[in-house]
């Protein structure tokens, strides 16, 4: 009989981490509260988008723009500065005050939620960094994290600005793509560090699992940029029919193709954008229902429902996506479809990450009941 070097999967779930230290609980969830507040500030860019208010505030004031019009003579001082733009002389030139206090809103809402972001995350930091309650490879991840944050900022006044320019009405497609991956990587990261602070250690899924594990997040975030891409250039308002475009499963070169240089066809030709981010959620959702099939042989446990748990969500989004293209994107159903992206990319990441496992401590140390996703991805494996 051959005895088995493997460890008990319940005794090893049992077995503290070793990278967790006290205090790792209010780390995790801190983390977490920041995932949410990324989501939140997701929902309310995808709102500003579809309510065309993005362009409203033709300034970046990091500090003193915390600060909305209090007065009429503000007010009117504001709406003049949009009436200057070409978005409102194009498109907008009938809206009046209130309408544009509507669009104003929106915008210095999403800026705002913004500032919040920043302040939620560098003063914990601060504080948590000071009482030694992050690891070094904890500390390296959060301050990559605050650069890529500080970098967001300014990716959102780029975008802004590219809209603001001669003719245009909207926010450049390739720059809106950039600032919605960057958000999305942002929330990825948080939701990777706080699934990495469990306080109870975690066996590693079969390699094949772990390699394929580790390939959905990335798949998602193409998708997410593809997204992006169909959003800012309203590619999604054209060919509102499937699983065929305008009658035909494959639209013929000459549609897909027809702009000069080539590379411009993969951002301003709508047609292939549209048809780049069909396919690629084909890739996605075949990639997630092969990996459940495949996790539910080779790991079964905990790494199973996890997997089972991708695919379900991102068939989910599929449907979504598809249903807001048929609508011809209303309001709700191109936010729904956003921020459900978000959930497929957050469920994505924490299997990801817990399939690597969670290496034991040498000693107990206690433990503690583990919040978030992970929580729910199973407790035993």
């Amino acid at each position: 009989m051959r005895l088995s070097t493997q460890p008990s999967l319940d005794r090893f779930d049992a077995v503290p981490a070793a990278s967790y230290r006290p205090g790792h609980g209010a780390v995790r969830a801190w983390l977490y509260l920041l995932a949410v507040l990324v989501v939140a500030m997701v929902a309310v860019g995808g709102a500003t988008r579809l309510t065309g208010s993005g362009l409203s505030i033709t300034e970046w004031r990091p500090v003193t723009g915390v600060v909305p019009p209090l007065d009429a003579a503000d007010w009117a001082a504001e709406f003049d500065k949009y009436r200057d733009t070409p978005q409102f002389r194009i498109l907008n030139q009938g809206i009046g005050l209130d309408g544009f206090k509507t669009l104003y809103w929106w915008e210095w809402g999403h800026r705002l939620l913004g500032r919040i972001v920043g302040l939620v995350f560098f003063l914990p930091f601060a504080w948590f960094w000071a009482r030694g309650m992050l690891g070094r490879r904890l500390l390296t991840g959060l301050l990559g994290l605050g650069l890529l944050g500080g970098l967001q900022g300014a990716i959102g006044w780029i975008m802004v600005a590219s809209g603001l320019q001669p003719g245009m009405t909207a926010v450049a497609p390739l720059k809106l793509a950039l600032h919605l991956t960057t958000a999305s990587l942002i929330l990825a990261g948080l939701v990777w560090l706080a699934a990495g602070t469990r306080p109870r250690a975690l066996a590693p899924a079969p390699e094949p699992v772990r390699v394929v594990a580790c390939l959905l997040p990335a798949l998602v975030l193409i998708q997410i940029w593809l997204g992006g891409l169909v959003a800012g250039s309203k590619a999604g308002l054209l060919y509102n029919t499937w699983p065929d475009m305008d009658g035909s499963l494959v639209p013929p070169a000459r549609v897909l193709f027809d702009k000069v240089p080539f590379i411009e066809n993969f951002i301003d030709n709508l047609a292939l954008v549209q048809f780049n981010h069909r396919l690629f959620a084909y890739l996605v959702v075949g990639v997630a229902i092969a990996h459940a099939i495949q996790a539910a042989r080779t790991a079964p446990g905990s790494a199973a429902g996890r997997a089972m748990g991708v695919a379900a969500l991102a068939l989910a989004q599929m449907g979504l996506g598809i249903a807001t293209l048929l609508l011809q994107v209303p309001l709700w159903a191109g936010l729904a479809h956003q921020v459900f992206a978000m959930a497929v990319l957050i469920m994505a990441t924490v299997h990801a990450r817990l399939s690597l496992g969670v290496s034991a401590a040498s000693a107990p140390k206690g433990a503690e009941v583990p919040i978030g996703l992970e929580a729910l991805a199973g407790r035993g494996a």
